[in-house]
């Protein structure tokens, strides 16, 4: 049997697993992050490896799912709010470090992959995976692999703009990264209790929304899932996958999935639209467990 290692680089914690060739968990181990200590990260990542050598042995490869991403040019980390990450080597000193090749995607294709080798979107031959919660992204995978695309960029999807194909107006709202109006100032958990703030004068989480008899929470709700699904038909409209699968804390929103696919066809275009959208099934393991599968 081999034994594929998988590291989630978090904001907070930094997790390790192992799988077998079946999906089995073997070990499994979270440490604190050391906040903004690039060498530190770094050895915390060896001390994880290390530890999971004592527990299963030989280990056959090994997975990296990141914030960001590399630079295909350069090499160096980039858009990570992990920021001691950014202009670094990451790959190569991490790799250097461990004395064998790891393999890097960013942490919402990891995602995506861990639903569509053994979660929501086992079945389907394209899937592409949403990450709603405190922020927002996405990932793609055909036929069980990761689509990094030419610049790494592929997936990428909470930093495209909101459409305005309703001819719904407000200000345009600025982003972190420096753009105006993209999906993560409007879909992610974040956003939304921004919104009902404003709307209501009040705070409430967006779980929480669907739980309170207020019109501001209903209103709040009913223009987010109406954004969700224009902003997922032109991700259907390009790509066409089987299955999307909706992650992160967002997506725990009683009835979200079956919602969402409701509201598509009327946004995609085609006269019909079957595309199938499931919660992930393993839920906030899915980033290590993808990373895992790289």
């Amino acid at each position: 049997m081999s034994v594929r290692i998988g590291i989630d680089m978090g904001g907070t914690k930094i997790e390790g697993i192992a799988l077998g060739d079946d999906g089995a968990e073997l070990w499994r181990k979270r440490v604190p992050t050391p906040q903004g200590d690039y060498a530190g990260t770094i050895a915390a990542v060896v001390g994880l490896v290390a530890n999971a050598r004592e527990v299963v042995g030989t280990i056959d490869s090994i997975g990296v799912g990141t914030p960001g991403s590399s630079n295909p040019q350069s090499g160096l980390h980039r858009n990570a709010n992990s920021t001691c990450l950014n202009g670094r080597s990451f790959e190569k000193d991490l790799s250097e470090a461990l004395g064998l090749s790891c393999t890097m995607a960013n942490d919402a294709n990891c995602f995506a992959l861990s639903e569509a080798v053994d979660g929501a979107g086992s079945d389907g031959s394209i899937v592409f995976g949403v990450i709603l919660g405190t922020g927002c992204g996405g990932g793609v995978v055909i036929d069980k692999k990761v689509v990094a695309g030419h610049n790494l960029v592929a997936g990428e999807w909470g930093h495209t703009a909101l459409p305005r194909r309703d001819g719904e107006a407000w200000r345009p709202r600025q982003c972190y990264c420096g753009r105006n109006d993209c999906l993560e100032q409007y879909l992610s958990g974040t956003a939304i209790e921004a919104e009902f703030l404003l709307l209501a004068g009040e705070s409430c989480s967006v779980t929480g929304m669907a739980e309170l008899d207020h019109p501001g929470a209903r209103a709040t709700l009913e223009l987010f899932k109406d954004r969700l699904a224009q902003s997922l038909a032109m991700v259907v409209d390009i790509i066409d996958p089987d299955v999307i699968v909706l992650g992160g804390g967002v997506s725990n929103l009683p009835g979200l999935a079956e919602e969402t696919q409701r509201r598509l066809p009327k946004h995609v275009f085609s006269d019909a639209c079957t595309t199938t959208v499931r919660v992930a099934v393993h839920g906030d393991s899915s980033g290590v467990r993808g990373a895992a599968w790289l």
